[in-house]
C-alpha cells in the first residue's frame, strides 16, 4: 500500500480523486480496497484540519440555533439565565456568558462546555461600557500630577484622559476588566481602580528610565544575584546603590507611594517590550521593610513574572499562593541562610550585640535580623531602634514629596 502522508495540493487532490472511485466502488470490509480507503480518509482529514481548520461556533448562534431545534422560547431559558432580563442581553450579546450559566445550559441543552465558552465574552465596546471611570481616584491622580488640570472638564473628557493615562502604559481593556493579570494581596474589588492607576504610572515612570537601563538577561537572575543586591544593605547609602544595581542589569526601579485606600508594599511585572519593572511603594519608612520588598519583587521575576503578569504586594498579609511563600522563602535566603539562622545567637538569644555580630558576618544591614526577629515573633516593639526608621525615603524622595503625600 503506497501511500503518504499528504504535503501539496496535487497530493492531496489525487487522494480524494481516488477515495471517489474506491467509495463508487463499495469495497467489502476487511479487503485491500476498503483498508486504501480508510488510510486515504485519515490522511486527507488530516490534511484538511491543519490546512483548513474549523472555527469554534459562536456560542449564542449556537444557542439560538438549539432553541429552533428544540422549539424553544426566551422564557423557557430562564431557569438557565436566573432571569428573563439576562436572557435577552446574553442573547443580544450585551452581557456575557457565566460560568453558572455555561454549566446550565451544558447539562439543559446538551451544549459542549468548549462552545458555550468560545467567544462568550461581550465586544470591546460594550467592555469598556462597563468600565466605572468615576472609580479611579482623579483628584489624586491630578494632585500628584499624573493627570493635567481636570476639574472644569466634563464629563466625558474626564473619561477620555483617564482612558488615554491608562492606555498609554499598554494597560489596554478586555472583557470587564483590563487586559493584566494582578496577583499578589494587594489586590481587591474596591481597590482595583485605584491599583490600574498606580500601576500605568509605574509602567509610565519605568519608560523614562529606559535609556540608561543596561541589558537584561532571565539567566543573569540567580540565588547569586539576589545574595549579592542583599549584601548591598550593608553600606549606608545601600538602597541607592540596590537600584544602580538593578539598573545597570536591565532592571528598572521606580519609586512611587501607594494611592490612599491601597495596601502596596511592591510589585513586580515587565512592560510590553519585556522590560522588567520592580516598583516600590515605601509605605513603611523602614530598612527592613525596603530590603525584603525588593527582594521579594526581584525573586517574582526570576520565577513568576511573565509578559501579561503583575504581582502587587500586601507584604503584611500571609498568602496562600505558593508563589508569593516562594518569593518570601527566596528573599529570606539571601539575606540569612535558614541553617545559619537557627544557629545563630540573633536567633537563639536575641540582643542588639547578637543582631549587630550576626548582621557583620552576612554583610548585611543589622534592620534585616531585627525585622525578621519582629516578624517571627509577631512582636512589633522588638528592637525599633535597628529598624532603620525614617532611613529610606529621604533617599528617594525630596522633603516636598514627603510633605505633598501625607
Amino acid at each position: 500500500m503506497n501511500t503518504k502522508v499528504i504535503r501539496t495540493e496535487e497530493q492531496y487532490r489525487a487522494y480524494l480523486e481516488e477515495v471517489q472511485v474506491l467509495m463508487a466502488q463499495a469495497p467489502a470490509l476487511y479487503t485491500e480496497e476498503s483498508d486504501r480507503l480508510e488510510v486515504l480518509t485519515v490522511l486527507l482529514e488530516a490534511y484538511e484540519n491543519s490546512k483548513y481548520p474549523v472555527e469554534p461556533p459562536d456560542p449564542i448562534d449556537a444557542i439560538l440555533f438549539r432553541m429552533q431545534e428544540k422549539g424553544l422560547k426566551q422564557a423557557d431559558l430562564v431557569p438557565y439565565f436566573g432571569t428573563s432580563s439576562r436572557v435577552s442581553e446574553v442573547l443580544h450579546r450585551k452581557r456575557p456568558l457565566t460560568v453558572q450559566m455555561i454549566r446550565a445550559l451544558s447539562l439543559g441543552l446538551g451544549l459542549s462546555a468548549e462552545t458555550l465558552v468560545g467567544l462568550s465574552a461581550p465586544d470591546t465596546e460594550q467592555s469598556k461600557k462597563e468600565i466605572d471611570w468615576s472609580k479611579f481616584p482623579i483628584k489624586e491622580m491630578t494632585r500628584r500630577g499624573w493627570l493635567q488640570n481636570i476639574s472644569h472638564q466634563a464629563k466625558t473628557s474626564v473619561e477620555d484622559i483617564v482612558r488615554g493615562f491608562i492606555s498609554d502604559a499598554g494597560l489596554q481593556f478586555g472583557s470587564a476588566s483590563f487586559r493584566r493579570t494582578l496577583s499578589g494581596e494587594a489586590k481587591s474589588p474596591t481597590t482595583q481602580y485605584s491599583l490600574y492607576a498606580w500601576l500605568a504610572r509605574v509602567i509610565q515612570s519605568s519608560r523614562e528610565k529606559k535609556a540608561k537601563l543596561g541589558t537584561f538577561r532571565d539567566d543573569h537572575l540567580s540565588s547569586n544575584f539576589l545574595r549579592e543586591l542583599a549584601q548591598l544593605s550593608w553600606s549606608d547609602q545601600g538602597p541607592l546603590l540596590a537600584v544602580e544595581y538593578l539598573e545597570k542589569q536591565g532592571i528598572a526601579v521606580v519609586i512611587e507611594p501607594h494611592l490612599k485606600g491601597t495596601q502596596l508594599d511592591g510589585a513586580a511585572l515587565k512592560d510590553i517590550d519585556g522590560t522588567p519593572i520592580v516598583a516600590l511603594t515605601l509605605r513603611y519608612d523602614r530598612l527592613d521593610n525596603f530590603w525584603f520588598t525588593l527582594l521579594h519583587e526581584v525573586a517574582h521575576l526570576w520565577k513568576h513574572v511573565g509578559n501579561e503578569d503583575a504581582f502587587l504586594d500586601d507584604l503584611n498579609t500571609e498568602s496562600e499562593d505558593r508563589r508569593e511563600a516562594e518569593a518570601n522563602r527566596l528573599a529570606r535566603e539571601a539575606f540569612i541562610p535558614r541553617g545559619v539562622w537557627r544557629r545563630s545567637d540573633a536567633f537563639i538569644a536575641p540582643s542588639r550585640e547578637s543582631i549587630e555580630k550576626l548582621a557583620k558576618e552576612l554583610k548585611i544591614h543589622p534592620s534585616i535580623i531585627a525585622g525578621r526577629l519582629r516578624k517571627e515573633s509577631g512582636n512589633y516593639s522588638l528592637f525599633p531602634d535597628l529598624t532603620g526608621q525614617h532611613q529610606v525615603k529621604a533617599l528617594f524622595l525630596s522633603t516636598a514629596e514627603c510633605e505633598a503625600l501625607k
